[in-house]
């Protein structure tokens, strides 16, 4: 307790910090802030995957599906296409579905939580690779139906993706727009941090609580050895779709609050590469530890930004004869080989040490 409370000025300045940032960056250019806004979601994902794959022990590679699952409930809810496409819809909200915050993200939260635990339910006793395939399998899924679930009935809209997706509001203020202090300007995308930084804090309060309570215990036995969990008396079967339901229901919030801050949605932003680099951030950071996942996080979701400005350079070195998007793809795979060469246990592993999960997953 007095090591903890030696903590708290650090826990302040850092919050104070966070808060303060963008403020600062958006003098450089919005572009930045909006760099760090999407890092804020990358966090709220790698903190859903941590719980699978980090305390259960699961190997999920379709975790992608639950944050389609979420940003496509709230461009349903918060857009004009079923208003436009269903007369009963029209008839029965002649203003149109602009569904609030306070209702959306409990929404997306419990649509993505059922999606994981339906996606559970089949997988409880397969470990290892053929969990990874039958997951990857259950994401490809997801985006195929967003794909293609435009006839006969137009719900998604197809490839063409839903589009003037209403914005977040907060007691009546749209993030959408600047927020004037005196003569001092707080650009939009600085609200719409602001607001992704919070639902981060409450996240890893949550996981932090989930970790050290006698669920989270029950997780790690299960990652340990699930035979001798099973022995000890805990419902594994229970416990595995706990953790994917919880998981799942991370994947959500961020899907919806991506909608909100895009503004659009569309099948190509939930690929399997958006998978794997959210696996890469918890592995990376450190499986298992709050602190490394979030890590993890901010390196993969800025390092390719940072690399965008490198990686022309480079190109110009070459004559243009390498392309530049390639290029930078290819300093980023050279860049996590080396570091999971240099720190096999990630970047910023916790103190106990994980062998048996890595050799698993």
């Amino acid at each position: 307790m007095k090591s903890l409370a030696y903590r708290w000025p650090i826990f302040l300045a850092l919050a104070f910090a966070l808060l303060i940032l963008p403020i600062g960056m958006q003098e450089l250019g919005a572009g930045w802030v909006r760099i760090l806004a999407l890092a804020m979601l990358y966090i709220l994902l790698a903190l859903g995957l941590n719980i699978v794959v980090g305390y259960a022990g699961l190997l999920d590679l379709g975790f992608v599906a639950f944050y389609a699952v979420g940003a496509y409930l709230y461009a349903l809810m918060a857009s004009p296409h079923l208003f436009e496409t269903f007369a009963a819809v029209s008839q029965g909200f002649p203003q149109g579905l602009h569904a609030p915050i306070w209702l959306v993200i409990p929404l997306a939260a419990a649509l993505a939580a059922l999606a994981g635990a339906l996606l559970g339910l089949p997988v409880l006793k397969l470990r290892g690779d053929y969990l990874a395939i039958v997951t990857l399998g259950f994401g490809e899924i997801i985006r195929v139906f967003l794909n293609n679930l435009e006839h006969p009935v137009n719900i998604t809209n197809g490839p063409r993706g839903l589009d003037r997706i209403d914005p977040m509001s907060l007691w009546g203020l749209s993030l959408s727009k600047p927020l004037m202090w005196g003569d001092f300007k707080i650009a939009s995308v600085t609200l719409y941090y602001w607001l992704f930084l919070a639902l981060v804090v409450l996240s890893v309060l949550l996981c932090y609580r989930l970790e050290h309570s006698r669920i989270g215990r029950a997780w790690m036995a299960i990652r340990e050895d699930e035979l001798a969990a099973r022995a000890m008396g805990i419902n594994t079967r229970d416990m595995k779709l706990l953790a994917f339901a919880l998981g799942a229901s991370f994947g959500g919030v961020a899907g919806a609050m991506f909608a909100a801050f895009q503004g659009f949605v569309s099948p190509e932003s939930f690929s399997l590469m958006e998978s794997i680099m959210v696996v890469a951030m918890v592995v990376l950071g450190g499986i298992g530890h709050l602190p490394g996942v979030i890590l993890g996080a901010l390196l993969l979701a800025a390092l390719p930004e940072v690399l965008r400005y490198i990686a022309g350079d480079i190109q110009n070195l070459t004559g243009g004869r390498i392309d530049a998007a390639i290029l930078r793809q290819l300093l980023i795979a050279l860049a996590m080989i080396g570091i999971m060469l240099l720190r096999p246990q990630g970047l910023w592993p916790g103190g106990l040490a994980q062998p048996g999960l890595a050799r698993r997953t």
